[in-house]
């Protein structure tokens, strides 16, 4: 009797193929060696700040253009500008007003140059890269999830709290019973095996502190 065939949506049973004894195992996919591929970080496209930025830029304009089309016209300019071109026209360069609104100018310019040249998604962790047109990450909320239920997995640990960045995790747990020294030693041997199989391109440095509840814990 044939067993009835997987409709689409469920789940199918897919055959098991036995081996012969001493026949020649199946080869194992290349794995790509890319750490410099897989080390670079995603790019953000930093849509808020460039729309910000496009939307200040079209008003500006706007309005001047306005303000030209005016004068054009013979009708008189918009009090800004005269106001603006009389200030500009008395005060000195080495004036406090001066000097602040270039200030700002300037932090802003180097802002949006620092937007432009780094690559931002610092929440995102490369990982290694295992085919040249893959490009995978890891978001550190999720490797901190990974790293602190490993974590509740060891003996003597009641609660645990993990902060990832890029270059380190840092990892906090209580211990209700067995000796401190014992559950950190526990500790950073399971979470540095969790870390190696989080395949980070740049797995981050472990620190690890426990201590005992609090009289409230």
């Amino acid at each position: 009797m044939s067993e009835p065939q997987g409709s689409e949506g469920t789940t199918q049973r897919l055959p098991v193929v036995e081996r012969a004894p001493g026949s020649t195992p199946a080869p194992s996919p290349p794995v790509f060696d890319g750490a410099r591929a897989s080390e670079r970080r995603f790019w953000s496209t930093r849509r808020v700040p460039a729309g910000i930025v496009a939307l200040l830029l079209l008003g500006a304009a706007g309005l001047l253009l306005y303000d030209i089309a005016a004068v054009r016209a013979d009708r008189p300019a918009m009090s800004w500008r005269r106001q603006l071109a009389d200030q500009l026209a008395r005060r000195p360069l080495d004036d406090t007003w001066v000097l602040v609104g270039a200030g700002i100018t300037a932090a802003l310019g180097l802002w949006l140059i620092a937007l432009a040249l780094t690559p931002g998604l610092r929440a995102v962790l490369p990982m290694r890269a295992l085919h040249p047109d893959i490009h995978a990450g890891l978001h550190r909320d999720a490797a901190a999830l990974v790293l602190r239920d490993r974590a509740m997995e060891v003996s003597g640990v009641q609660s645990a709290r993990v902060r990832t960045t890029r270059a380190r995790a840092d990892v906090r747990a209580v211990s209700h019973f067995r000796e401190l020294d014992d559950v950190r030693a526990d500790l950073e041997h399971v979470l540095a095996e969790a870390v190696a199989g989080l395949g980070l391109a740049r797995p981050p440095a472990l620190k690890v502190r426990v201590r005992r509840p609090g009289k409230n814990g």
